[in-house]
């Protein structure tokens, strides 16, 4: 996994609320278990036809937002179903933060686990952001991982919580095997220690 430290991007508005997993990825995607061309299929019903065609006004289709790394999505992003495909599939595309005024915890914990960064602001802070991103919508943002900061073109910043441990990951570009495995000395010193 890559680390995660800062990342500066333009941001994706997606203001709808109650965004779920099938609506990120749909079921007939999950077949497969593997995140290689998951980015293809995201949001997958709302940014094609029946035909298979692109939907020009879907936010993704929009030239304006390709390359775009950062999210912002409506209130209670990621509920519905478990599936660790959707953020396989976010960051497939290229996403790699999303905020909103709260997570499902299912798939929070799966983000995280998968080098997506889950913001979560008040609603006063979240509101705000729409309207910058609609007033200013070629302007980078900032997230910075290590302050817990988004900082936004004008110079002010929004703190964020996060889980200290999966930060610590993200930081280090580790997993949780990857967490431990980074302390074997120590593991393998404590089992020497208590075998003696």
């Amino acid at each position: 996994m890559p680390k995660f430290t800062t990342l500066t991007s333009r941001v994706i508005p997606l203001p709808a609320s109650n965004i779920d997993t099938d609506q990120i990825i749909p079921a007939r995607f999950l077949k497969v278990t593997d995140k290689a061309g998951l980015g293809a299929n995201l949001f997958a019903d709302w940014r094609y036809r029946a035909d298979g065609s692109p939907v020009p006004d879907f936010v993704l289709n929009r030239p304006e937002y390709q390359g775009a790394k950062i999210l912002l999505a409506g209130d209670n992003f990621g509920c519905g179903s478990s599936r660790e495909h959707a953020p396989w599939a976010l960051t497939g595309w290229g996403i790699q933060a999303v905020i909103s005024t709260s997570f499902a915890d299912i798939f929070r914990n799966n983000a995280l686990k998968n080098g997506l960064v889950p913001i979560v602001v008040d609603p006063a802070a979240h509101a705000m952001l729409f309207d910058l991103v609609q007033e200013l919508p070629a302007a980078e943002w900032t997230v910075d991982l290590e302050a817990q900061l988004i900082r936004l073109p004008a110079g002010s910043n929004i703190p964020f919580e996060i889980d200290p441990f999966a930060r610590t990951c993200l930081l280090q570009g580790v997993d949780e095997l990857g967490y431990i495995l980074s302390h074997e000395k120590y593991i393998a010193a404590y089992e020497r220690e208590a075998a003696s």
